[in-house]
């Protein structure tokens, strides 16, 4: 697991990173779901297009030649794009008390057991903080 919720402290261990709080030094933590961004694969996209278009316009290429390589090179960047079907990058982001900020990029995989453990984290501080005021 690698959220561990001990009575007083939070540890966490996932891959390389690892940092540990007291209960009450952390005053955010939770689960970030950012979309990805495929600026290779864009860019790629227009650099076909342009030179295609470059291709029928501006050259003497008889029998549209240049088409294949472009349908080719089409094929190869939605293949590259669609490959991973993951289509959100996780972390998690622990805000303390002293304003620092902590995100850690987690695999998507991983995303379901570490929101259960921040939901259990979060009904023992909501807990925590009833048994202060009552």
């Amino acid at each position: 697991m690698p959220l561990k919720i001990l009575p007083d402290k939070i540890k966490f261990d996932y891959n390389s990173k690892k940092w540990q709080y007291e209960f009450d030094e952390i005053r955010e933590l939770r689960l970030l779901k950012k979309k990805k961004k495929y600026l290779l694969e864009n860019g790629a996209f227009i650099v076909v297009t342009a030179a295609a278009y470059y291709c029928m316009i501006f050259s003497n290429l008889m029998d549209l030649y240049y088409i294949i390589p472009a349908l080719l090179c089409y094929t190869l960047i939605i293949a590259a794009r669609f490959k991973n079907k993951n289509e959100f990058e996780y972390f998690i982001f622990v805000k303390d008390i002293y304003r620092k900020e902590i995100r850690t990029k987690i695999a998507s995989e991983d995303r379901v057991l570490i929101g259960k453990q921040i939901d259990r984290y979060l009904g023992l501080q909501f807990e925590r903080s009833i048994g202060r005021t009552a």
